[in-house]
């Protein structure tokens, strides 16, 4: 039924995928699913902020995230499994709508946890997710 399943990460919050990874996992192992592991290196906002970083932090940011996320995938994605890293920079929640589809997914699995946690997953970006992806999306609580 799923041929690629999304993952949304956030690299610096291990709660946004910790509970998500395995069930998204668990999914692909029984639907012979390809799985994408995805983050998004944030937009600095103003350009005003921008202008105080050194002029090659953005790519050295994109580097360090790719970096990152394939070792999460190394890490915890069995070896048997097809499994693709994608890093992209913007907006999260429009980054990870318009990847998703970009890239074909057909279920986005994401983690949601209770009220009070804070992680770019919980509330605003999850919720837009939740409420304009095309596809399917498997909020897995935590």
């Amino acid at each position: 039924m799923y041929k690629k399943i999304f993952v949304p990460i956030d690299l610096n919050q291990p709660s946004s995928w910790e509970i998500a990874l395995p069930k998204a996992i668990e999914i692909a192992k029984a639907e012979g699913s390809k799985l994408i592991l995805f983050t998004v290196v944030p937009d600095f906002g103003m350009a005003m902020v921008g202008s105080f970083f050194p002029k090659d932090y953005a790519e050295k940011a994109m580097e360090h995230a790719e970096y990152e996320l394939t070792a999460v995938a190394r890490n915890y994605v069995p070896a048997d499994l097809d499994c693709t890293c994608y890093v992209r920079h913007g907006t999260i929640y429009k980054r990870i709508i318009k990847s998703a589809e970009e890239l074909g997914a057909d279920l986005i699995v994401l983690a949601s946890h209770r009220p009070g946690t804070k992680d770019y997953l919980l509330g605003p970006n999850a919720a837009r997710v939740v409420r304009h992806a095309k596809q399917s999306v498997f909020v897995v609580r935590g």
